[in-house]
């Protein structure tokens, strides 16, 4: 698949998810299969620019290459200037968030509130490509939404059209609305008629948990790629399991224990080092838990793994663990609800 000047590497993109999809997750998801990903979502606030979390969510350091960046805001020429700020802080891709339905995203009319207001949805989609998306050196700018604000009011069609006409390379959609927030099942056929009325490339995103469902997503919609997020929590193999599945239509069997326990080590020596002892500590919590979810004694491991009081003894905590299931048949290793 091709998208500007970059050549990816399969249609199977990791979704951005704010506190989720930093670093280490991205080039673990990347090592597994995913084909591109998307950094965490950056304010395109002037004020914010220089703050901790934003050089953090910035730091490509290593990172498999395009490097994908997400922008957010509601103010076109700060939404311009934020894009030309991390082109020149190493982005190659430029990704525009439309379709996050938290809140505090909303309350400040970005992310899919934006919705409401296609002629400022053409604004900010023109602004942002017209500073980095044209001449020789142009970057590819993307978009990412919702299929439309409730569901009496589904405008992706309309979105999808302002962004082919401003310029955009390619549009993303999850297939629920910014009222369904992730409640319900995403919906097809929206995202299907979207494919059918453009010409740019279209990504379909929500409730692909399979690698059966992402054949008949591809299969029932007709768009171009897949994109995984919550899937992928705890589960970063998916991205493999999928590609295996649409190349040779027979599914990998599951990771052993043993794997699984190599993968969380990568992944975590990978997190601390990058948030350090404080913050790597507490934010590597959610990720040990998805790892964990659904094997036995998982609810009573997780509150004591919660007790760590550093990285190193947290670390020990998760290797005791798993260590521990590999005593189990695969038979009984799934006896407990997370």
């Amino acid at each position: 698949m091709q998208i500007g000047p970059h050549k990816l590497a399969n249609a199977l993109f990791v979704a951005p998810m704010a506190g989720v999809t930093d670093r280490p997750f991205r080039q673990l998801c990347k090592k597994l299969g995913a084909g591109y990903a998307v950094s965490e979502m950056i304010a395109s606030n002037a004020l914010l620019w220089n703050s901790e979390k934003t050089q953090r969510r910035a730091n490509h350091v290593g990172e498999f290459k395009p490097i994908a960046v997400q922008i957010a805001g509601a103010n076109p020429s700060m939404m311009a200037a934020a894009a030309k700020l991390n082109v020149d802080r190493g982005a190659q891709m430029i990704d525009i968030n439309m379709g996050c339905p938290a809140k505090k995203v909303c309350n400040i009319a970005a992310g899919s509130a934006l919705l409401k207001d296609q002629p400022l949805v053409q604004q900010i989609v023109k602004s942002v490509v017209n500073a980095v998306g044209i001449g020789p050196d142009a970057v590819p700018v993307t978009l990412k939404i919702r299929t439309g604000w409730d569901r009496e009011n589904k405008n992706a069609l309309i979105i999808a059209k302002i962004a082919e006409d401003a310029g955009i390379s390619m549009l993303t959609i999850h297939g629920r609305t910014r009222a369904d927030l992730y409640y319900g099942e995403a919906e097809y056929d929206t995202i299907r008629a979207v494919k059918e009325s453009i010409d740019i490339p279209v990504v379909a995103n929500g409730d692909i948990t399979s690698p059966e469902k992402a054949q008949w997503v591809l299969e029932y919609t007709g768009v171009d790629a897949l994109m995984i997020g919550r899937a992928a929590q705890g589960r970063p193999w998916i991205f493999r399991e999928i590609n295996h599945f649409l190349r040779t239509g027979e599914k990998l069997p599951n990771p052993q224990i043993a794997e699984i326990q190599a993968i969380m080590n990568e992944h975590l020596e990978d997190h601390y080092s990058f948030y350090g002892e404080y913050t790597g500590l507490r934010t590597a919590r959610k990720h040990i838990g998805w790892y964990c979810k659904g094997l036995r004694n998982s609810h009573a491991f997780r509150h004591l793994m919660n007790t760590a009081d550093d990285c190193k003894a947290q670390l020990q905590m998760v290797n005791d663990y798993f260590d521990e299931m590999k005593l189990y048949s695969d038979q009984l290793l799934f006896l407990e609800a997370a």
